[in-house]
């Protein structure tokens, strides 16, 4: 062989070890790139033959070390540095192995593997990295028992993904995702295929989407072919039909979008529900628009339309803000029509009614505060309204309203002011009484004979002063003048200054006693004067504008105690003891006779006279011309039972409350006129719980010890004197209120801005029937218990219930009529029949009437993701039913059924 020849040969070997050299060079640089961490070896398997051990490693070292100091050459021309491809570095680790095929340039993660690259987190059975493709796929595993498991989790930012498998490009960060599964808000998808676009927007084929908590099989979805979705944003949908059960319906539509907002503040369309009367016809009603304003406050425009020409109106806000205030304002206004214009019947009204509440937070202003909560409108509106959301509220036989501000001035002493605005109307009579504005102020005790660092001890350290301030403006009218210049006309105003000086202090160590002198100076700006007439023949009244005044005093003491009492039984007896505690207190009252004031007036043209008061028909009255001596008598007692515990283990006896409150009062006139009553009617009330507190008893009654003659008039003669009892009893009351549950009361959360039954004036609890907008139905009306219940076996199943009675009776005895005016029992009951069925009733019956009370029935089916509703109001004017089916989901809210029919009610 020649020289030449052997030359060749030996260098094309050098080549050869060169370029296998290179190769290492470039896969360590890859390892580089993709953040490998040499120390992971460690934690795989040491003979695992897919993971160079060390004396390997150092070996590549000293090799490319060698290479570089003798080619460097090629290190700066031939194998120029590559740019790194991925923006940050690939950690993964796995629980069984981790093989790097060099050949295929992948890296396999086996069992609990897991990969974290920037904001991507992927977590699986099984994993496996193409760092020449930039790509990563992961599947599931089988185990031993031949199921598969270890799904993929995929969670990009806030976005979570658990499909069958997917495939993902580091680079290009698209991804391919085979039968995903993802919660958008309420909404739960599942698609075939996803194509990952990039981090904001996903393609979807074969998708189903659902509110229901079994994504695999649930009650209800949607199939859609097509779906384009944009996480936390929006769902665009092509053809799309309903499936209920597994069996496609041919509910469909040929695209459909859903709005999805964590913040929930996304406008669209409230869908109005359908109904028929026969004296309205057909009717939508509580449909119309929502309009998400802000963060802070939306607005809702709702209305209803009947087909007799009748329509209503409503707009409905709620507005918050937080650690500030937060609240909400309702109007609702209805054109009633009945009958036929042109014939018999034929009527036409316009009601209304405004609501508003406000209320804020204590934190924001602690010296000041607004809050407001109005209900006011026409007298008939809760009575008459054709809306079915106010059937409850017609029973309310009062609407009131109250604007409240004051605030506090941290002066010395402290000044207190506050402006009140208030409202009543009578829905029976149609009488409103309304204070615009009462305005009062205040100044803070003082104490002028003790330093502040003193105690305010006996009786010249502790007298004290204060002064107060009240101005109103008060409009008594009916409900066809409100608003109306004559209701402004008729207004009585004016303003009252008082002044008390007070003292307390004890006498005999047990005995308290409180005395006060009361300084009080009245300001009107109207004044009546009564004058004869000759020529009508009348008394004619006239009304003097201008300011007038006038002043009165009075003098009042007190003196009280409290004695304690225990009558010990026997620690062998059940009642160990009980302890009585009486408060006795008598009273004195004293004010002259301010007859300066009165004025006198000839009542006919025979000069008969009589004396009135100018300022009689002022807001807070006129001066008394009586002259007033009283002493006054009470006496308040509670009864306590210590008792034995049933529990052996327990030492101490339990307390038991017998009589909460026992009182006795009375007074006497040291001056009265002749033929006059000295003693005053003794009146006895008193209170108690029963049955662990779960009854609760009041009642009451009026003594009068005179007697009266046939015709009901008042003697002065004892009743007793007069062939009568002791005491006659002229009036009497008493009311029960029961409560029985199967569960344990747990604190309700003051939730009146949710509460229309609250809102329309009604009562917090059942017993008049529970107020239902079924064109709102997400939750349900007997309260929502998201716990999950287990099943307790058939032998020990739960039935939970509750049951509320409610008992009121009034006896009337004035002129010996001993009529019971007033007797009724009302009830309301609500059970799980099991724990997806229902059933609720409220109802009652009054005895003195003979008639069945307001009565409501009332049924629930939870169908998982759905909901079914049933109310019945058999009897009365409010007679009707309602039935509706619906998903719960306020998302799909829309999606409902409902059928109602309704009482014809007449203006």
């Amino acid at each position: 062989m020649s020289l030449q020849k052997l030359s060749h040969i030996f260098t094309k070997i050098v080549f050869i070890a060169l370029r296998t050299n290179l190769f290492h060079i470039v896969f360590l640089a890859f390892l580089l790139t993709f953040g490998y961490n040499t120390s992971y070896s460690q934690e795989l398997p040491k003979k695992s033959p897919s993971i160079p051990t060390k004396k390997q490693e150092d070996s590549l070292n000293i090799g490319l070390k060698n290479i570089i100091k003798t080619s460097d050459s090629i290190k700066k021309d031939s194998v120029p540095k590559k740019k790194r491809l991925l923006e940050g570095q690939i950690k993964y680790k796995a629980a069984k192995y981790a093989k790097i095929n060099q050949k295929k340039k992948q890296i396999t993660l086996y069992d609990k593997a897991e990969v974290y690259y920037k904001d991507v987190e992927l977590k699986s059975g099984t994993i496996v990295i193409d760092y020449e493709k930039d790509e990563v796929y992961a599947g599931r595993i089988k185990d031993s028992a031949n199921a598969y498991s270890q799904y993929p989790y995929f969670k990009q930012g806030e976005n979570i993904v658990e499909p069958d498998s997917i495939r993902f490009n580091f680079k290009t960060r698209k991804a391919l995702i085979w039968n995903s599964r993802t919660d958008q808000d309420e909404f739960r998808v599942k698609g075939e295929i996803t194509k990952r676009e990039n981090d904001s927007v996903y393609f979807i084929k074969n998708a189903r989407f659902t509110t229901s908590k079994n994504l695999e099989d649930p009650e209800y979805y949607f199939l859609a072919r097509k779906i384009k979705l944009v996480p936390g944003k929006k769902v665009v949908t092509g053809f799309t039909n309903m499936v209920i059960a597994g069996v496609p319906t041919p509910i469909a539509i040929p695209f459909a979008y859903f709005p999805l907002s964590k913040e929930r503040n996304v406008s669209g369309i409230i869908i109005p529900t359908f109904g028929d009367s026969n004296a309205q016809g057909y009717f939508l009603q509580n449909g119309g628009y929502y309009f998400a304003l802000s963060k802070h406050y939306d607005l809702a425009l709702l209305g209803d339309y009947y087909t007799n020409g009748s329509y209503a109106f409503r707009a409905e806000t709620n507005y918050a803000k937080i650690y500030k205030y937060r609240g909400n304002l309702n109007f609702r206004f209805e054109n009633q029509i009945t009958g036929e214009r042109g014939l018999p019947g034929y009527g036409k009204n316009n009601i209304y009614n405004l609501q508003w509440s406000h209320s804020p937070d204590a934190k924001a202003t602690p010296n000041s505060r607004f809050s407001a909560s109005v209900n006011l409108g026409s007298q008939k509106y809760f009575k008459s309204s054709f809306n079915q959301i106010n059937n409850s509220a017609s029973l309310n036989n009062t609407l009131s309203s109250s604007i409240n501000y004051s605030k506090t001035f941290n002066t010395v002493p402290q000044a207190n002011f506050a402006i009140t605005a208030n409202h009543s109307q009578n829905t029976n009579t149609g009488q409103i009484n309304m204070t615009l504005p009462t305005l009062t102020a205040s100044l803070d005790r003082m104490y002028p004979f003790a330093k502040n660092e003193d105690s305010k001890k006996g009786f010249i350290k502790n007298i004290n002063l204060t002064y107060n301030l009240s101005a109103r403006n008060e409009i008594q009218t009916v409900d066809s003048l409100f608003f109306k210049p004559q209701m402004f006309r008729d207004a009585k105003n004016g303003m009252q200054h008082t002044i008390p000086l007070s003292t307390s202090f004890k006498v005999l160590k047990y005995l308290n006693v409180s005395t006060s002198v009361n300084y009080i100076e009245t300001w009107y700006i109207k004044t009546i004067q009564k004058k004869y007439n000759a020529v009508t023949n009348v008394v004619d009244e006239t009304i003097n504008n201008g300011f007038d005044a006038f002043r009165t005093y009075n003098f009042n003491a007190g003196l009280g105690t409290t004695i304690y009492g225990t009558f010990n039984v026997s620690k062998d007896k059940k009642i160990q003891a009980i302890r009585h505690v009486m408060t006795p207190n008598v009273g004195y009252g004293y004010k002259p006779s301010f007859v300066k004031y009165y004025d006198t007036y000839a009542i006919d043209g025979s000069g008969k006279m009589a004396d009135y008061n100018r300022f009689e028909k002022g807001i807070f009255g006129a001066p008394d011309k009586n002259f007033s001596n009283i002493l006054s008598f009470s006496l308040n007692n509670t009864f306590e039972a210590k008792v034995r515990d049933r529990d052996s283990t327990k030492v101490e006896p339990k307390k038991i409350m017998l009589l909460n409150n026992l009182q006795f009062s009375t007074g006497y006139n040291m001056i009265v006129e002749k033929g006059g009553q000295a003693w005053q009617p003794i009146r006895v009330s008193g209170g108690t719980s029963l049955f662990k507190e779960k009854m609760n008893v009041n009642f009451g009654a009026t003594l009068n010890p005179y007697a009266i003659d046939a015709n009901g008039k008042a003697l002065n003669i004892f009743n007793i004197d007069n062939g009568g009892s002791l005491f006659r009893m002229t009036s009497a009351n008493m009311t029960l209120n029961y409560s029985l549950s199967s569960k344990k009361e747990e604190k309700k959360k003051d939730d009146s801005f949710n509460n229309k039954g609250v809102q329309n004036g009604g009562r917090e609890d059942d017993l008049f029937g529970k107020t239902t907008d079924f064109s709102n139905r997400n939750e349900s009306q007997f309260g929502k218990d998201n716990k999950e219940e287990k099943f307790a076996g058939f032998f020990n199943a739960q039935i939970p219930w509750d049951l509320k009675l409610a008992y009121s009776l009034t006896y009337d005895n004035n002129n010996r009529e001993k009529k019971i005016s007033n007797s009724s029992l009302m009830f309301s009951g609500n059970i799980d029949i099991t724990p997806k069925w229902k059933a609720g009733v409220s109802s009652g019956y009054d005895f003195v009437q003979k008639g069945v009370t307001y009565t409501q029935l009332r049924f629930e089916r939870d169908l998982l993701s759905w909901r079914m509703d049933f109310n019945w109001m058999p009897l009365g004017n409010q007679a009707s039913w309602y039935f509706f089916i619906g998903i719960s989901s306020s998302v799909l809210s829309d999606i409902k059924w409902d059928k109602r029919n309704t009482q014809d009610k007449t203006l």
